[in-house]
C-alpha cells in the first residue's frame, strides 16, 4: 500500500525529540513524510506515497486505502503529531475542494484513533513559514526543504515534497512556540 521514496537520511539511529508526521492528501497519490528531530536539525526518517491504485474505484474504496495506508505509517512510526495542509478552494474548481475534504477526513480519522493530534496549515502560511514568501514557487520551495533537510538532491516526488514541507513547517512552528532542543 505505501510505498517509499528514496529521500536519503542523515542521522538515521539518533533518538528524536520530536517527531511529526506530514501529509499532503490527495484521492490518487497521498504524500507523506516522517521528520525527526536531533541535535543537528530535523531529518527525514521515511517518506513516500500512498497510492490506492483505485483511481476508478468508488469513492470509498479509495478512502479505506488511504486510511490503511495512513494507519500502517502512524503504527510503524508513532508520532507526536500530524500536520495537514489544510483545504483550499478556488472559485472555478469548489467541488475538487470537497473532494479532497474526503481524502482529508480518512486521513484524520486514523490520527483520531491512535490519539495523535493534528494540526492544519494553509499552504500560504507553509510557504512563508519555510521560504519567507506566501507566494513561493515549488522550485523555492523544493530547495528551502532540500537545504533545511540536509538533502542531497531535491525532495521527489511533488506529493512527497509538499508532505515533507507541511511537516517542516510545523516543526518550524513548534520550535518557535515551545523551544525544542535541536536547530
Amino acid at each position: 500500500m505505501a510505498t517509499t521514496s528514496t529521500i536519503p537520511t542523515s542521522d538515521a539511529g539518533q533518538r528524536p525529540f520530536f517527531r511529526v508526521v506530514g501529509i499532503d492528501p490527495g484521492l490518487i497519490v497521498t504524500g507523506y513524510a516522517v521528520v525527526e528531530t536531533s541535535p543537528r536539525g530535523p531529518f527525514v526518517i521515511e517518506a513516500g506515497v500512498i497510492r490506492p491504485r483505485a483511481d476508478k474505484a468508488p469513492m470509498g474504496r479509495r478512502l479505506e486505502l488511504i486510511h490503511q495506508g495512513v494507519a500502517e505509517v502512524l503504527d510503524a512510526f508513532p508520532p507526536s503529531s500530524v500536520a495537514l495542509e489544510q483545504v483550499h478552494s478556488h472559485l472555478k474548481h469548489p467541488r475538487t475542494a470537497i473532494l479532497m475534504a474526503h481524502a482529508r477526513g480518512v486521513i484524520v480519522l486514523a490520527a483520531a484513533q491512535r490519539g495523535v493530534p493534528v494540526v492544519g496549515y494553509a499552504a500560504s502560511r507553509i510557504k512563508k513559514t519555510l521560504t519567507g514568501s506566501g507566494k513561493a514557487p515549488k522550485l523555492q520551495m523544493q530547495h528551502a526543504i532540500q537545504t533545511e533537510l540536509g538533502l542531497d538532491r531535491l525532495p521527489e516526488p511533488h506529493d512527497v515534497a509538499d508532505a515533507c514541507a507541511v511537516a517542516l513547517c510545523h516543526y518550524q512552528i513548534e520550535r518557535s512556540q515551545r523551544g525544542l532542543l535541536g536547530r
